[in-house]
């Protein structure tokens, strides 16, 4: 019970850092000119793979992925309310398999270098969650849900130029290039505070 009781936290964390993650997406980054490469949401999702790497290495990859399983349908539920039925989809999509693989990858990798672990699966980890979730929430087969994250008219796909570039790219893939340059910048940077709490969140016994 304690065990059981000691992992809710991780939960817990990944359930609201995901919900508000897909809050955030829906609203793109209206500074320095970059409202059509990037979205809030860039910055707050990768934080969830710190919580996925922190569980993993103090409970194992069976509680990981408890943890995950259990957040990715806590989240479904919050992100259908707060969010909508198309972005839950997409996100919960990408999540589930994303955050799955990062517990592969980390568990192979746990005996290496402290931040090899960490580091590698969040960049392999992030850049599936990337791809899944911005083809799902821009897939025109999916647009009877919602308008997803295009124009108030409901089109998916207009063009934009690439990061202010004479080429004109669609919509998704300009915000999905710039999500995932953002993604993996906040990764790299959680190698700190996952730095900081492995002395403190020591290796325990996996949790059955």
């Amino acid at each position: 019970m304690n065990r059981f009781l000691a992992v809710w936290p991780f939960v817990a964390a990944m359930a609201v850092i995901v919900a508000a993650s897909n809050v955030l997406v829906q609203f793109p980054f209206a500074h320095f000119g970059l409202g059509d490469i990037l979205t809030w949401g860039a910055f707050t999702y990768p934080i969830a793979f710190l919580v996925n790497d922190l569980t993993n290495r103090r409970f194992g990859p069976q509680a990981a992925r408890r943890v995950v399983v259990v957040g990715f349908v806590m989240a479904m539920v919050l992100s259908v309310w707060l969010a909508s039925p198309r972005i839950a989809l997409a996100s919960g999509s990408a999540f589930l398999l994303a955050q799955l693989l990062d517990i592969s990858i980390f568990d192979r990798l746990r005996r290496s270098a402290w931040w090899r672990a960490p580091l590698i699966s969040t960049v392999i980890g992030s850049t599936l969650d990337t791809v899944i979730f911005f083809s799902l929430a821009f897939a025109a087969v999916f647009s009877f849900l919602d308008t997803g994250l295009g124009r108030e008219d409901g089109s998916l796909a207009f063009a934009v130029p690439l990061f202010g570039s004479d080429m004109d790219v669609p919509l998704w893939v300009s915000l999905a290039l710039g999500d995932l340059v953002v993604k993996l910048l906040v990764g790299l940077a959680m190698l700190v505070p996952y730095g900081a709490l492995i002395t403190v969140l020591r290796p325990a016994e996996a949790v059955r």
